[in-house]
């Protein structure tokens, strides 16, 4: 059988191992190369390394809407996509024999789009998983085939959540998979009065609005970690925060949000909303991410104090 499998990060690694060694896979199809850092380094995708190193053959379009052939010439029996990053044109959808299915890390209907995982965190979802489904025109809008719900922890970030969620997508695939190839699948429409979307994070959400809540406010952080982290406003200066944790001291209702109200050996207490967090890693422009109790003794020195408020 021939299967072309499509993906780009470490959460389509485990599922295009599981492809691999239980079915072969003839065609793997990522994202192109990227150029990091001020030298510039060429970076390749997970996805590409397992490849290489399996001697899978590659094929990296700029566009897939507009260079397709090199998938139609290998006339896929199944299109397999995880985490792949363009959209699908219809021709790819309409070509193999038993369609073209995607490994979608979210409950379907609720959060179509590129930051599922994400997006769940942020929005204090208590629970999310993985869908399988075919493939349609529509972002994340086809058939759903199965699904797997997880929990998520209130520690969990989104690298952890994603890293889960490879293998939950990677187990569901390999018992979902000889159910399609057999016929004895019965997808469903999924209930458009239930859609929700998860749309790729923008620069502007890394600024850390503090009028938030407490809730909020470590959510966001542990949504956007590993990256892009978020930031506050230090005097002119953008500080990244790597590590933060909840309080649950008393209100003082008439200090302002974002008011630092205690500079502590290893901690940064701030005002927010509905109560305190407490800052304990945290990094400038030009320096590698550092405890508070690092920046107080160089940097910070000069910049924090008690009553300093961060925006």
């Amino acid at each position: 059988m021939n299967i072309v499998f499509m993906g780009t990060p470490s959460f389509a690694v485990p599922i295009l191992k599981a492809l691999h060694k239980y079915y072969g896979v003839d065609l793997v199809v990522t994202q192109p190369d990227k150029q990091v850092g001020r030298k510039r380094k060429i970076v390749y995708s997970p996805v590409k390394e397992f490849a290489l190193e399996k001697g899978i053959d590659l094929f990296q379009p700029r566009k897939i809407k507009e260079d397709y052939d090199e998938i139609i010439k290998r006339n896929p029996d199944i299109i397999i996509t995880a985490a792949y990053g363009q959209i699908v044109p219809n021709i790819l959808l309409e070509k193999p024999t038993y369609g073209a299915i995607n490994v979608h890390g979210s409950m379907l209907p609720l959060l179509r789009g590129g930051a599922p995982i994400q997006r769940a965190i942020e929005r204090l979802y208590q629970t999310t998983g993985i869908t399988i489904m075919y493939m349609a025109p529509k972002m994340d809008a086809g058939d759903i085939i199965s699904q797997r719900s997880i929990p998520i922890l209130q520690t969990d970030t989104s690298e952890v959540l994603f890293e889960k969620l490879s293998y939950v997508g990677r187990d569901l695939l390999l018992e979902t998979l000889p159910k399609i190839l057999s016929g004895e699948i019965e997808p469903y429409p999924q209930d458009e009065n239930m859609v929700t979307y998860a749309y790729n994070i923008k620069r502007e959400e890394e600024h850390l609005d503090l009028s938030l809540t407490k809730e909020q406010i470590d959510a966001k952080l542990r949504a956007f970690t590993p990256e892009p982290l978020v930031y506050v406003k230090l005097e002119d200066i953008n500080m990244k925060i790597h590590r933060l944790s909840t309080l649950d001291d008393p209100l003082e209702e008439d200090v302002l949000d974002g008011t630092v109200v205690k500079v502590e050996k290893d901690r940064l207490v701030v005002k927010v909303s509905n109560g305190y967090i407490a800052i304990e890693e945290v990094q400038i422009p030009g320096k590698k991410a550092q405890h508070v109790r690092d920046f107080m003794n160089g940097k910070g020195r000069s910049l924090m104090k008690e009553g300093t408020v961060l925006l």
